[in-house]
């Protein structure tokens, strides 16, 4: 398979690794971006964190409410340019489309866009877009939503950057009051602020562990190739959970943390017993505008591959 400049600036955008590196790892494994990815961090040129790549499509992530606080949506609706972005037609639109995704039982987007549109039921979901659309005058589409609720407790809700990134956190809690709600928002915060893959480690799956390991004992051999399996292991192991308390919600170093040591794990058992309560931090949602996909930026995949002689 033919590796294009796009391909090298895509890759070199999720990774951080240089031009000439990201072209070899894509030749390497015949343009396939994922083992092109893994080739990298073998042989240490790519962080553990794979960058989704940057923010590539306007738009806006809404939250939506239930009254008593236990059922949360998250919803991204996205368009053309930051312009109609920040239109209040386009926004109105979307605060409307969270208001649905509230409310249905739908189990997938595709099902979301096919049911009766609630502000007019004449149309379906898909209907009233291509009708906002005629309005606006700028391509537009609901790429995804997802719904949180929890029995006893409640669902907190984020919004950052004029709705960049929107994030929920369903809280079990046997107490809900001023404190807990507090904390729950400052939790959301963090899973704003860092990007955080898993709850818990009780979410990553042991697919993912043996991968990493695999992955991570090619990159300390190529360190040390004279290095015996007990050291190679034990770099492997430290460095996995050094991984963990970055992708794990929980592990994570409270960024408000005094100390800059507490984890969010402890920051919130603090509040529970500062409040007599009973807390689990159930799971987070957390959506970005425009996360995976890409704008066209043909101008820059030029200048990419002038440098390459590609």
């Amino acid at each position: 398979m033919a590796v294009t400049a796009a391909m090298v600036k895509e890759l070199r955008e999720m990774t951080g690794a240089g031009m000439m590196d990201c072209k070899k790892a894509l030749a390497a494994t015949d343009g396939d971006m994922d083992k092109a990815v893994d080739f990298l961090r073998e042989k240490g040129l790519a962080s553990a964190e794979r960058k989704a790549g940057r923010i590539a499509a306007e738009g806006i992530v809404v939250t939506g409410l239930s009254e008593d606080g236990k059922k949360a949506v998250v919803v991204e609706v996205n368009a053309e340019t930051d312009f109609v972005a920040k239109n209040e037609k386009f926004r109105t639109y979307a605060s409307d489309v969270a208001a649905q995704a509230l409310k249905t039982t739908a189990a997938d987007i595709n099902a979301f866009m096919a049911e009766k549109w609630e502000k007019d039921p004449s149309m379906t979901v898909k209907e009233a877009l291509s009708t906002q659309i005629s309005i606006i005058g700028e391509n537009m589409n609901i790429r995804r939503f997802e719904q949180v609720s929890v029995e006893d407790g409640f669902v907190a809700s984020y919004i950052h950057a004029g709705g960049k990134i929107g994030v929920l956190v369903a809280v079990e809690s046997n107490v809900v009051n001023d404190a807990i709600k507090e904390m729950a928002k400052n939790v959301a915060m963090q899973a704003a602020a860092l990007k955080p893959q898993f709850t818990s480690r009780d979410e990553v799956s042991a697919s993912y562990i043996e991968k990493e390991k695999e992955i991570l004992t090619a990159a300390a051999k190529n360190e040390k190739p004279d290095a015996n399996d007990k050291i190679i292991n034990g770099m492997v192991m430290g460095r996995i959970n050094k991984e963990l308390k970055e992708v794990c919600l929980l592990d994570q170093v409270y960024v408000k943390a005094e100390d800059g040591k507490q984890s969010v794990s402890q920051y919130v058992a603090q509040v529970a017993k500062e409040n007599g309560a009973d807390i689990k931090v159930k799971k987070f949602v957390r959506f970005e505008t425009g996360e995976g996909l890409a704008k066209k930026e043909e101008n820059f995949a030029e200048e990419v591959a002038k440098q390459m002689g590609m």
